[in-house]
């Protein structure tokens, strides 16, 4: 079974319920047979390189609200984060378009490593606080997780894996994706935002139901034919005397 799940890595609701549909995963009976891909999402295409406004003005010019507002507003996610274990430092974030980031995530999924690549970027800029639009910083962070420094530079300084970007951002438009987090089951069920963990776990229980079900007994006779090799019709092994 196949979780597809869009996101950026500037999204502050994308890393929590990263965590969210991480710790519903675990309670899943199988997960094992779970893969899970990221896709590639951003919330601000157009959004510039370098951007010389805190997190709270941006969040003040963008919602109409004061700066103490949107203090509040970082202040409450910082709080979000520390529920699922994650330590988010909104004052000093550095906003960026992450249109490269998306790319050298493709980059590491080429070599296996994507859910690495995304989990450093996603800590990087929340965390760190590392600026996410600056292609140096990317190469440092592909090294981080074991890929090579100076091809993550090359591939950077090129256009390479912009058509995959791209293709991510199709996909989710086609399917109606207008916000993110968006986890998408099997192409056939949706979870939109960094629900609670049991929402991700009833959603998974769903899909796995109806690609393997289990069987209903009308007239479960197994019991009696513990005792017999043979009972009701239904044939077991007899018990070891």
């Amino acid at each position: 079974m196949k979780v597809e799940i869009w996101s950026d890595f500037v999204c502050p609701f994308c890393y929590i319920g990263k965590r969210r549909f991480e710790e519903a995963l675990e309670q899943f009976a199988h997960k094992d047979e779970i893969e899970v891909v990221y896709r590639s999402y951003e919330l601000d295409p157009n959004s510039p390189r370098d951007i010389n406004r805190s997190m709270a003005e941006i969040l003040a010019s963008k919602y109409g609200m004061s700066i103490e507002q949107a203090e509040a507003a970082n202040a409450n996610m910082t709080e979000q984060a520390a529920g699922v274990g994650l330590t988010y430092r909104m004052d000093t974030l550095i906003p960026t378009n992450t249109f490269d980031a998306h790319r050298l995530a493709h980059y590491a999924g080429q070599h296996g490593k994507a859910h690495e690549m995304t989990e450093l970027l996603l800590k990087a800029y929340f965390t760190d606080n590392q600026h996410l639009g600056d292609r140096d910083t990317l190469a440092a962070l592909a090294a981080e997780i074991g890929l090579d420094k100076n091809e993550a530079a090359q591939v950077l300084a090129g256009d390479q894996f912009t058509q995959e970007v791209r293709a991510d951002e199709q996909e989710g438009a086609d399917l109606g994706i207008s916000g993110v987090p968006f986890f998408v089951i099997n192409r056939k069920y949706g979870v939109s935002g960094a629900q609670p963990s049991e929402v991700f776990v009833q959603a998974l229980q769903k899909a796995w139901d109806e690609v393997k079900p289990s069987l209903t007994l009308v007239n479960d006779a197994s019991s009696e034919a513990a005792d017999e090799a043979c009972s009701d019709g239904v044939c077991g092994v007899p018990p070891k005397k």
